[in-house]
């Protein structure tokens, strides 16, 4: 009896950690590490003397939960085309290694958790921009990515609104300082998902979604639309912002060359591979961006 126990507990504690992992990669941690990352920044910057740990903390937490709420829903409402997609195909739900109530219970409990936590622990703000994050991501992103290529800017809105989350919790309001962190990261994503969207065009096409235009069979428009964002992103960042000088210009300078050389050659190819390159080119150009604006304010 107990070496039959002690056989079947080996099985049991497989099963339990790959369901705790599955678990995990419903929340998109690689999502949740540049929100991290952009919220960190936005806090950082809006801080009006030393920085407050524990305030920044609350801050992480409450967005990491609303965020890991929303990444799951989102599986969760697309687990059908999900399974469509040789991308996300191996994914919890469209593999059936969990359930859709399971999934769907877990996403309600943890947005439900990081608005609270942020109204009790941050302020009342900072809740509040988490949540519209998450409803406007979830019941227009979403949703539209079936309709209309307009979702890349539409998506955008939410995908740049971490930064005011951030801001909002280190000062409780909104200036036009974090308007401008919000339009960097905002014009950022145009040339980041347009060029993953040009990179899995066929996979994306197999489950309905409209990422890009139908009349951009050859994906000029597109590629066109990756430089011009690309440049109009680089001039912003160019912008004169307090506390930053010389070093800055110059390090953001360099990233924006790299960035724009990688754009520069999908541009002159009609490869589709060459828009990897610059996915990983945006990857690194907007750490770089925020990390000089946080040294340039210390």
């Amino acid at each position: 009896m107990a070496a039959s126990q002690a056989t079947a507990n080996p099985g049991s504690a497989y099963m339990i950690q790959s369901k705790l992992r599955d678990y995990y990669t419903l929340t998109k941690p690689e999502v949740n590490l540049l929100i991290l990352m952009t919220t960190s920044a936005g806090y950082y910057l809006a801080s009006p003397g030393r920085l407050r740990i524990g305030g920044l903390l609350n801050t992480l937490i409450g967005t990491l939960l609303v965020a890991s709420g929303t990444a799951t829903l989102n599986q969760w409402l697309e687990r059908v085309w999900d399974g469509q997609m040789r991308r996300t195909a191996s994914r919890p739900l469209p593999a059936g290694r969990l359930s859709a109530r399971e999934a769907l219970w877990f996403g309600i409990l943890l947005s439900i958790a990081g608005g609270l936590y942020l109204t009790v622990a941050v302020n009342g703000l900072a809740a509040a921009l988490a949540i519209s994050t998450l409803l406007s991501y979830l019941l227009v992103y979403t949703p539209l990515k079936r309709k209309t290529a307009l979702c890349t800017p539409l998506g955008a809105v939410p995908g740049a609104m971490p930064v005011l989350i951030g801001w909002a919790g280190a000062s409780a309001t909104i200036s036009g300082s974090a308007w401008l962190l919000f339009g960097i990261v905002f014009l950022w994503q145009f040339p980041h998902f347009l060029a993953i969207a040009l990179l899995y065009r066929e996979d994306y096409a197999r489950a309905g979604y409209r990422m890009l235009p139908r009349f951009d069979m050859d994906s000029r428009f597109t590629r066109a639309e990756i430089l011009a964002f690309t440049v109009i992103l680089i001039l912003a960042t160019m912008l004169p912002l307090a506390g930053h000088g010389g070093v800055y210009l110059l390090a953001v300078s360099l990233a924006g060359c790299y960035l724009l050389y990688h754009v520069g050659k999908l541009m002159k190819s009609s490869s589709k591979a060459l828009a990897r390159p610059v996915v990983h080119a945006t990857v690194l150009y907007l750490p770089v961006v925020l990390a000089m604006m946080m040294v340039c304010k210390a």
